[in-house]
């Protein structure tokens, strides 16, 4: 008789989560892996930018690449939509659930952060999760720029640890970081 090995990973959420920088092709690859499902709900976190053509050229160049039939929801505020959706979805980006809060304070946004992560791995179906990775190179001489490289880096490091599989996007490529990496201990 032959005992199973557990698998912490067995345990975990049904989120896949996909990191890059700018242009890494992070969305591209989500998409990817969401057309294996039949239906997708594509949650887009941002404001609407009015008068900004760069912006709106990127979002359209995005719902293009989407299939017709994934149902389309646009928002700045997740946690009220992940209350109420129960089938698979897509968030792009992870980095507009931050800046929503950017201007809050530690406590708050702390708080927040651990709201999302609870309903998350309350979830049962797909959660495909695109985030930005940001702070690699240049710090930015603006405290909200700080602010920002310092709250998503953490939060996703919160997500990598309870997702099923976690990706990273680079020049186009993916690649699947559980299998060529170890958690660093906290």
């Amino acid at each position: 008789m032959e005992i199973e090995k557990y698998n912490p990973k067995d345990k975990l959420s049904k989120i896949i989560f996909i990191t890059g920088g700018t242009k890494s092709g992070k969305s591209e690859f989500a998409e990817h892996l969401a057309k294996k499902s039949n239906y997708m709900t594509y949650i887009a976190l941002s404001e609407k930018r009015t008068k900004d053509e760069t912006w709106d050229q990127k979002i359209s160049m995005h719902r293009k690449r989407r299939p017709k039939n994934w149902r389309l929801i646009e928002t700045t505020n997740l946690l009220s939509i992940l209350k109420t959706e129960i089938g698979p979805i897509l968030i792009d980006s992870i980095g507009g659930f931050v800046m929503e809060s950017i201007y809050e304070e530690d406590k708050e946004w702390g708080s927040k952060q651990n709201t999302l992560i609870d309903i998350l791995i309350k979830r049962k179906s797909l959660t495909l999760i695109v985030g930005e990775q940001v702070g690699w190179s240049l710090v930015s001489e603006y405290k909200i720029g700080n602010v920002f490289i310092e709250r998503i880096g953490e939060l996703q490091k919160k997500i990598t640890k309870i997702s099923h599989e976690n990706w990273l996007a680079i020049n186009g490529r993916a690649l699947k970081i559980d299998d060529i990496s170890l958690e660093i201990p906290t």
